[in-house]
């Protein structure tokens, strides 16, 4: 799981770990041995192809993600971090545990799968608690909660209005945001009436989109770079009525990382906020200097 990978090093914990998957942030990829790997691999597919692609897959009983057993045997892990929220994106925990069943030390399987930022945070706890060192995700996540209670405080300082914001976590089809991502959004002075709190994102017709007409639009795919995300820009700008929207009259649409609302590291979501603020109320908040580098305005209107 990239985000616990993210939070063993965000909380100096990276000493504990050995295994990790191929999606996991660069500096792990240059330090640890993958474990967990994907048929989609090196593949540069659409949007479109990799929701096609994982339905048929689906259908047909089959798993995109697999572990090499040789590297998981040779580690012999005491504990393995593991997931039951998404199959599209992350190995879960049924694939883990067939896995693990040959090795001749069984290790502790720890599902981490939060539904809301709370749980994010909750997690940051349970990861560390299983390496006896709890007392330091207290103190990773005290400085956490300062930084979101700064916005907060700054945003009610400025007695901002709420912003009717649509973020996307995918393009073809259109997906909404869930989980703790309507979360985000809400510390950072903005409501998405289309997303699910702390549920499953799911496809989200373009009439309901027009009908709402957001005041600003975010979009970050799961597992997409900007970069990646403005070849398919397109897509939107071919949908009828994409002209008429406030956000796009306005010239309030972003392309964000994924990383910094997708991803379930705690330090990462805390950016989110911190760039969303930013981005809804730059009149009462700067997006920090450092998050400059992981977002771009969209102008082809």
């Amino acid at each position: 799981m990239p985000a616990v990978t993210q939070m063993l090093y965000d909380m100096g914990l990276e000493d504990h770990l050995y295994g990790i998957t191929f999606e996991c942030p660069p500096q792990a990829l240059e330090e640890k041995r993958p474990v967990v790997r994907c048929i989609l691999e090196g593949k540069n597919y659409t949007s479109k192809e990799i929701d096609v692609f994982f339905s048929e897959s689906k259908k047909e009983g089959k798993k995109l993600y697999y572990v090499d057993e040789k590297a998981l045997a040779e580690i012999a892990p005491d504990v393995i971090f593991t997931q039951d929220m998404c199959d599209v994106c992350q190995i879960d925990t049924e694939c883990t545990a067939a896995a693990v069943a040959n090795l001749e030390k069984q290790p502790e399987l720890i599902s981490i799968s939060p539904s809301g930022l709370k749980d994010v945070f909750d997690n940051a706890v349970s990861i560390a608690k299983a390496l006896n060192k709890e007392e330091v995700a207290y103190e990773y996540l005290g400085k956490l909660n300062e930084r979101i209670d700064y916005v907060v405080d700054q945003l009610r300082a400025a007695r901002v209005l709420t912003k009717r914001v649509l973020l996307l976590e995918w393009i073809e089809p259109i997906y909404n945001c869930g989980h703790w991502i309507p979360h985000q959004i809400g510390y950072a002075g903005g409501v998405d009436m289309l997303s699910n709190p702390s549920g499953n994102s799911g496809v989200l017709s373009w009439d309901k989109i027009k009908q709402y007409n957001p005041e600003v639009i975010v979009i970050a795919p799961c597992g997409f770079s900007m970069s990646r995300t403005l070849k398919e820009m397109y897509l939107l700008l071919l949908k009828e009525g994409w002209t008429s929207l406030e956000a796009v009259k306005k010239q309030q649409v972003y392309i964000a990382d994924f990383d910094l609302f997708t991803q379930s590291s705690a330090a990462t979501l805390v950016d989110g906020i911190e760039l969303l603020a930013g981005l809804f109320h730059p009149e009462a908040i700067s997006v920090p200097s450092h998050l400059k580098r992981k977002y771009q305005k969209f102008y082809e209107y």
